[in-house]
């Protein structure tokens, strides 16, 4: 009605439309005079929310949303949050299922799992579990593999190649050992595919001192961990973009490990808190004590 007012009357649309004219009157004025302080407040924490959601790149939900308001010194129930992103129509990335990548069909040796689920680390250098997975660019598969130390659930090594060979595997798991300082003695749990079955990488193991661990047949629990970084990786980057190539992958998966997952997204392993920071606030724990 507001539309075609220089038209048609306000009397003859409002009897069209079988809508009174003093209701029309009262939005119209409404609309052009000031919001009510309630109304303003809620604008401005839509506009925060939303402010919020849009530097997290789309990925967090109302419960991480919630924390990262508070680290920004704004206090805001959940509820309170999971309307306002209803009411705006801000929705976090879903899920989607994706290939499995274990080929264990060789006849190469395997190792004991020496891991058994136990995914609890007190200590950095402890435990570390490594995969692979498949990620499509219009160019082709690029295969990215990582390593992941389960203390605080920090990518410490990855490395991506358009074949999946033991290669790969190597030199994710030697970024690993440069990062980390060269540990020795540490359980590096891997699930039984041929790269980490190989001659190559076991050797490569047994050089810096490390612990072959294996996932036992078929079970994609033993290597949890590993899997859900994946899951999350593929949610919060890969789902719905598409890459033409395959350096283009490169590069969006390199800002996602170093600079958002490692220092920025939450885990709610470790307190909610990002990898980078829960490492921090360990050192300073010791340094207290």
């Amino acid at each position: 009605m507001s539309e075609h007012m220089d038209i048609f009357s306000v009397s003859a649309m409002a009897r069209v439309l079988n809508v009174s004219r003093s209701g029309f009157y009262a939005w119209r004025h409404r609309q052009t005079s000031d919001p009510s302080p309630r109304k303003q407040r809620s604008l401005q924490r839509d506009e925060m929310i939303r402010d919020a959601f849009e530097a997290g790149k789309g990925r967090s939900g109302s419960p991480r949303l919630v924390l990262d308001l508070e680290d920004a010194g704004h206090s805001c129930d959940r509820k309170t949050v999971a309307d306002s992103m209803k009411r705006q129509g801000l929705r976090a990335k879903a899920a989607k299922k994706f290939k499995v990548t274990t080929n264990s069909k060789h006849q190469l040796a395997v190792a004991d799992n020496l891991l058994q689920q136990d995914f609890s680390a007190s200590a950095p250098n402890q435990k570390w579990v490594g995969d692979i997975t498949y990620l499509w660019t219009d160019e082709g598969w690029l295969y990215l593999a990582t390593v992941i130390d389960l203390y605080s659930r920090m990518v410490v090594g990855w490395a991506m190649s358009k074949r999946m060979t033991s290669s790969l595997v190597c030199d994710a798991l030697t970024m690993g050992l440069w990062r980390r300082g060269m540990p020795s003695g540490v359980i590096v749990h891997t699930d039984r595919g041929s790269q980490y079955c190989s001659t190559i990488y076991q050797d490569l193991l047994v050089k810096h001192g490390l612990h072959s661990s294996m996932s036992g047949t078929g079970n994609c629990y033993d290597n949890a961990c590993a899997e859900s970084f994946f899951h999350t990786i593929k949610v919060e980057l890969i789902h719905g973009e598409r890459f033409e190539s395959r350096e283009e992958m490169r590069q969006a998966v390199f800002e996602y490990i170093e600079v958002d997952y490692n220092r920025s997204r939450r885990h709610s392993a470790i307190g909610q808190i990002s990898p980078e920071a829960f490492e921090a606030k360990q050192v300073v724990k010791r340094g207290v004590h």
